[in-house]
């Protein structure tokens, strides 16, 4: 089962979204990891 970054994005939105309503601090720890991570991604392809 491969999962691409389209069928991925949704999923960790959803996960994060929901931190975030538990724990309000780490919106800056996701925002951060994600923008990275996006940007990673955008590198490489």
């Amino acid at each position: 089962m491969t999962a691409n970054l389209v069928t991925l994005q949704p999923l960790v939105a959803l996960a994060a979204g929901v931190l975030i309503l538990i724990m309000p601090r780490l919106l800056n720890y996701i925002v951060a990891i994600y923008l990275i991570v996006v940007g990673i991604t955008g590198l490489v392809h």
